[in-house]
């Protein structure tokens, strides 16, 4: 679904901007399994989303694990019971975390209550420049991130509200948190009802300490 047939009035409405924000986490997480080399190059292909080359998995099982995670996640968003999400890269050998992509989630009407006064509505070219700037970043962090040497496997972390209804075969996480990690911070976008930061640990270099 484009982000023109989102806007109501002019404005993205609640419903509309969860399924923004959705279609961005899928595609983020893919282009990150890519540019970190999570999987073999064999197993994406390239779409065009956001005016950009984005490559996606092809792998069936990748696809049906984030389809089903995603499904609950814009039904969150449009209920306004989720505030973040996080794409943890672990080493498949001894299960430690070497990244930690988190993306927080807010409620531009929690912005508006706190004091900000109200935005006039996005528009389309405006809010897809905001995720493609997110995209180049991510196509960039090869060049600050430590090369990732072994075999890694991912988890996806979703923090929802306590009374969220929460699919039966999901199960609790510890945070997946890196000790002594370094933090580099991203560019944020925002529609008219959510806005989306980005930023990713990752595990410093002993040898650089």
């Amino acid at each position: 679904m484009s982000v023109q047939a989102q806007l109501t009035k002019g404005k993205i409405t609640l419903k509309g901007s969860a399924r923004i924000v959705t279609e961005f986490f899928m595609y983020g997480i893919n282009s990150i399994l890519f540019q970190r080399g999570i999987y073999p190059i064999e197993e994406f292909e390239v779409t065009k989303k956001y005016g950009l080359d984005i490559w996606v998995s092809n792998d069936q099982q990748v696809t049906q694990y984030l389809d089903k995670i995603m499904a609950s996640v814009e039904e969150w968003l449009a209920a306004c019971k989720i505030n973040k999400l996080v794409l943890a890269v672990n080493s498949r050998e001894s299960r430690e975390t070497l990244e930690r992509w988190q993306f927080d989630v807010q409620l531009v009407e929690e912005e508006v209550a706190a004091g900000e006064k109200p935005k006039p509505p996005k528009s389309e070219k405006t809010l897809q420049m905001e995720i493609q700037a997110i995209f180049r970043q991510i196509a960039a962090s090869v060049s600050f991130l430590p090369i990732i040497e072994e075999k890694c496997t991912f988890n996806i972390l979703v923090y929802a509200d306590s009374d969220a209804e929460v699919p039966t075969t999901w199960t609790d996480s510890d945070p997946l948190h890196i000790k002594n990690a370094e933090q580099v911070r991203l560019r944020s976008f925002s529609t008219d009802a959510h806005r989306v930061e980005a930023m990713v640990a990752y595990r410093r270099d002993p040898d650089l300490c």
